[in-house]
């Protein structure tokens, strides 16, 4: 019946004070009737008073309800990944509260480093098997079995995307709990885009980037780095010459877009591309996780991505991601 707390304190002070009332009524009959010379000016002071007092019980109903306020303020900086732990002062019948849920953050973020210590084994314990099959792949195709040695390396390819993918997952999962990780996002798109202007030297793609200085992504650089490396990678795969990255920021919300003029995508099946392992084009190239790991990540961190028609007739993808 009474949820709120704050009407249940002042439901239990009005009936404290109707109760208080009742006792000071029938003492001051009682002292009136024993001393008649007080009636009059003093119990027009004893009205006065009352109202003070009771004015005053009302401040401090309204202050006693401050801590709360600030113990939500305090909780959504731990989510936004401002603040690690729940600080500030608060009341004695609040601290255990507070000690409790500090505990429970310390006890996730050990479940989440020891979750990406397995990734990480796991990781480097499948890269020199696969470095392995990779030599394979190559003493295959120098004696002259190309199908063979195409197929192994499409596979090989294929488990170290899985590989990556997990370890970002894990990567992204930690970085959310440790919290206030911020990374210039021209810093990251200039060493990728450098990188991709060296893959696809053998085509005349131009590719650049529009950012306001100062302009910062709430995520660690590896994390961004897959997100743009992913991103800029699809376009480059797509676009017939020309590649732009742009971003700002408005209302507390990061937007990143890649666009490029290739052939585009069919609106029904721009979100199905999102999904881990599906193509729109089998024949072409890739495993069908990048796409996939740019949206996993983004989420992690409170944000999303989509893809929408290109200005430049092509696609677009529209990462936005929150500033606080």
């Amino acid at each position: 019946m009474l949820r709120s707390l704050r009407t249940r304190l002042i439901v239990a002070s009005v009936l404290w004070t109707a109760g208080l009332l009742m006792i000071m009524h029938m003492l001051s009959i009682l002292v009136i009737h024993v001393f008649p010379s007080v009636r009059g000016r003093a119990s027009l002071e004893a009205v006065l008073i009352g109202f003070a007092l009771m004015a005053a019980g009302v401040l401090v109903a309204r202050r006693g309800l401050t801590p709360f306020r600030l113990l939500q303020a305090r909780l959504a900086a731990v989510r936004t990944g401002q603040e690690a732990r729940v600080q500030g002062i608060y009341p004695t019948e609040i601290r255990p509260l507070i000690e409790e849920m500090n505990g429970l953050l310390e006890n996730r973020e050990a479940s989440i480093r020891r979750a990406l210590a397995t990734a990480g084994d796991l990781a480097h314990g499948l890269k020199t098997p696969l470095a392995l099959l990779t030599q394979e792949a190559d003493r295959l195709r120098a004696e002259g079995h190309a199908d063979t040695a195409e197929a192994i390396t499409q596979q090989v390819e294929k488990m170290a995307r899985q590989v990556d993918y997990h370890l970002a997952r894990a990567r992204a999962a930690s970085s959310g709990a440790a919290g206030s990780a911020r990374t210039l996002v021209a810093d990251s798109a200039e060493g990728l885009i450098r990188t991709l202007r060296k893959l696809h030297a053998a085509r005349t793609l131009e590719i650049t980037a529009d950012l306001p200085p100062g302009l910062t992504a709430r995520m660690q650089r590896e994390d961004l780095d897959e997100i743009l490396g992913n991103l800029l990678d699809n376009a480059c795969t797509w676009a017939a010459s020309t590649i732009r990255l742009s971003g700002n920021q408005s209302n507390e919300v990061l937007t990143l877009t890649v666009d490029d003029d290739g052939p585009g995508l069919p609106p029904e099946l721009r979100a199905a591309v999102l999904e881990r392992g599906v193509r729109a084009d089998e024949a072409a190239p890739g495993s069908g996780l990048g796409l996939a790991i740019v949206r996993d990540l983004a989420e992690l961190y409170g944000g999303n991505v989509a893809l929408e028609e290109s200005p430049q007739r092509g696609l677009r993808a529209r990462l936005t991601l929150p500033v606080g």
